[in-house]
């Protein structure tokens, strides 16, 4: 059976994983709750997820700086915007994979994130390639809604 598919963002894979391809550039995501770093007792819930930006395109690409919109499940939303990712702005030449691992906590058991990475090409063209909405579920939550 085919993994599921979001008709605006792609396909989303078992496990937490979610997929999307703008502009030849396919952004992955895989989340991953962390028990040891939350407190539930506390209200404090945090998740690691892991990003793969791969360039199928015929030009090389630099990630210039992201975007982040992270909902949690009371409706309260959090945006976050910088340089880079972890501290680098990758240039990926095609063919090539840039990967980074990152987390974020939530003072509720769920949420959902999604984002978006400015890009710029080699003819100094900025575009913007979509993250896809991801689930943040920890066991802690009785029914998923994302």
């Amino acid at each position: 059976m085919p993994p599921p598919v979001c008709k605006e963002f792609g396909v989303m894979g078992d496990k937490g994983t979610y997929a999307t391809t703008t502009r030849e550039v396919t952004v992955t995501v895989e989340t991953f709750y962390l028990d040891d770093q939350s407190m539930p007792d506390d209200n404090h819930f945090v998740w690691a997820y892991h990003i793969r930006i791969e360039n199928n395109g015929r030009e090389t690409v630099q990630l210039i700086s992201r975007y982040w919109h992270i909902t949690d499940s009371n409706g309260n939303v959090h945006e976050v915007r910088g340089d880079g990712v972890v501290g680098e702005q990758p240039v990926l030449g095609p063919g090539e994979a840039f990967e980074y691992t990152s987390g974020t906590p939530l003072p509720t058991p769920s949420g959902i994130m999604f984002g978006a990475y400015h890009m710029l090409s080699e003819t100094g063209e900025r575009f913007e390639v979509d993250v896809p909405p991801f689930s943040l579920d920890s066991p802690y939550v009785t029914a998923r809604v994302h």
